[in-house]
């Protein structure tokens, strides 16, 4: 009964991902429609994706907080249902200030998500068997935009985007009734699932931890796929519409066959990482130098696929290029519950999605200001994609170089037992003055 009801609660929160990257690729879909009718240039349109993102770390930092303080039924359906009333007003509106504000209070609204469902997710499984769901739940980040390209094109079709924010708010409100009748925490107290290694102390000082190699080599790891994630969740239907000429149907059905072979690939990058702990590889080995290789390739095909005319090789890399980079996450994120303490992970996730948030801030921005500086949109695009794929192949090195769980983890239990054992030679030497 327990694995039934804990791959029920994964499935139900693989949904409350789905509809988190829903709602933040809506713009991104509605984009061309949007600028024409805010009469808005695409820096003003980088500001609205970048704004998204002004809170998010803020939102991180509370929903971090308050794991664990407030039961997670009432936190996730909480927030949830903040997403779905930040997108109202755009069922209406037509004015720059309300799409920014809006953009920004779902920003906040969203920025815990990612800490709230992994660490309810592991709460239900063992160490040893969290890669899979942790991935099937980040899987959702891929099936959001998924779903979101085809129905979206669809409503622009037969009415117009105010309905692609009807459409978004009206499903998160489904959801959130489903979550107030299924969610809860599993076996042990949210977020406290074990670790991979016996030896990780129950508690480890946060300077330690925010330092160690592999929770840094994590975090820039995070922060170069999470540009990736931004520009495309923000920028490729207008790329695909504005720089290469597809018309708005063709972008949908391309952008959903991208994000269903990303999803696809998550899975299955899972179960290769459990796969290869079964075969004796080191944690550092399936989890840490498997994502960043998948991010290197994925740098690779990002730099590549602008270039190449329009055709199936350059949807085939684009599509390599996104797959990978997303597919790593939810391997990596399974690595960060393995060297933080159970205790403290929500705390730890919290700052390290604040720091790969400003991922986010930036990417969008900067995308926006050389589309409008280059001599013509595609060549803007092209450059933008260059530097991003750059991002990745540095963030990728770095990770590699950085991410040593093994080290780490046997560091934390040497000082532990250093500290442990103070007091007892402090006592003994007093004994020995006495």
């Amino acid at each position: 009964m327990t694995r039934r009801t804990a791959w029920i609660l994964t499935a139900t929160l693989f949904a409350f991902m789905l509809l988190n990257y829903a709602d933040k690729s809506v713009v991104g879909l509605v984009g061309v429609d949007l600028l024409h009718d805010l009469d808005i240039n695409a820096s003003q349109f980088g500001v609205v994706q970048s704004g998204f993102f002004w809170l998010y770390a803020a939102g991180a930092i509370l929903g971090g907080f308050l794991i664990g303080r407030i039961r997670a039924r009432w936190l996730i359906g909480g927030i949830a249902l903040l997403w779905a009333l930040s997108l109202l007003p755009m069922v209406w509106s037509t004015s720059f200030s309300v799409l920014l504000v809006t953009r920004m209070l779902l920003g906040f609204a969203e920025g815990p998500a990612p800490a709230l469902a992994l660490a309810v997710t592991h709460s239900w499984f063992p160490a040893d068997k969290r890669t899979l769901p942790t991935s099937v739940v980040v899987g959702g980040t891929a099936f959001g935009p998924l779903v979101a390209a085809p129905a979206i094109t669809a409503l622009l079709t037969h009415f117009d985007w105010h309905a692609a924010f009807a459409a978004t708010a009206i499903a998160g409100v489904v959801w959130v009734a489903v979550w107030l009748l299924v969610g809860r925490e599993g076996p042990e107290e949210v977020g406290h699932a074990g670790s991979s290694f016996k030896l990780l102390p129950e508690h480890v000082p946060y300077r330690r931890l925010l330092t160690s190699g592999t929770v840094v080599g994590l975090a820039i790891l995070f922060f170069a796929t999470y540009c990736s994630v931004a520009v495309k969740i923000t920028w490729l239907p207008l790329t695909l519409r504005q720089g290469l000429g597809y018309d708005a149907e063709t972008t949908g059905w391309l952008i959903s066959l991208l994000y269903l072979c990303t999803f696809i690939l998550m899975i299955v990058f899972g179960a290769v990482s459990r796969a290869m702990t079964k075969r004796g590889a080191s944690v550092r080995a399936s989890r840490g130098l498997l994502s960043c290789a998948l991010v290197a390739t994925g740098g690779l095909s990002t730099i590549a696929w602008p270039f190449f005319d329009r055709g199936p090789l350059q949807i085939a890399l684009l599509t390599v290029g996104t797959s990978l980079s997303i597919g790593a996450q939810g391997v990596a994120w399974s690595l960060l519950s393995d060297v933080v303490p159970a205790r403290q992970r929500g705390t730890v996730i919290g700052t390290v999605v604040t720091f790969y948030s400003l991922g986010g801030v930036i990417a969008p921005l900067l995308l926006g200001n050389l589309v409008d500086n280059a001599k013509s949109p595609l060549a803007g695009y092209q450059l933008g994609f260059t530097v991003l794929g750059v991002v990745l192949l540095a963030g990728a090195a770095i990770g590699a170089w950085l991410i040593r769980p093994e080290r780490n983890v046997a560091a934390f239990a040497a000082a532990h037992c250093a500290t442990d054992a103070a007091p007892t030679a402090a006592e003994h030497a007093g004994q020995r003055n006495n």
